[in-house]
């Protein structure tokens, strides 16, 4: 397995079509969920996508957006997911570790924002993010508004 940390410009198309594959298949089929996947936050010049191949295959994917595209003043966490064939092995910690120390080197001293789908609140929490909001719908999926303040 091998990871890597690329903009938008630096993807070469094979392993932008598997993240986005990923992505869909975790996102809309999944969790049944149709929304327009595509959105201009990919294409920001500061969004980091951290990937997580195995082969040629993307096996884990999160995307570190700069601070305002997706939160007012902060950088964001966004994207976070793991494929059906590779669940269950710890890779969804070790992606969100990944990907919070991208962001701690590109926006050193701040804090860092998610959205996070409800179910999953234990899960950030133990990675070191606070609850900031009440449960609010997004795509019709219950999400929380999670804070990982600067350390």
């Amino acid at each position: 397995m091998q990871w890597q940390v690329n903009v938008f410009d630096e993807l070469d198309s094979y392993t932008l079509y598997s993240l986005l594959q990923l992505r869909v298949d975790v996102f809309v089929v999944e969790q049944n969920c149709p929304y327009p996947e595509l959105d201009d936050k990919d294409l920001h010049p500061q969004t980091r996508h951290v990937i997580l191949k195995k082969g040629e295959k993307v096996i884990a994917y999160s995307r570190v957006l700069a601070p305002g595209v997706s939160f007012d003043g902060f950088p964001g966490v966004g994207r976070v997911c793991v494929s059906q064939t590779a669940r269950r092995l710890g890779l969804g910690q070790v992606l969100v570790e990944k990907t919070l120390s991208v962001a701690a080197e590109l926006w050193p001293d701040t804090d860092i924002h998610i959205s996070a789908q409800c179910y999953l609140q234990q899960f950030y929490q133990d990675l070191g993010f606070k609850p900031a909001s009440e449960p609010y719908l997004e795509d019709d999926i219950p999400h929380l508004k999670m804070i990982k303040p600067v350390q």
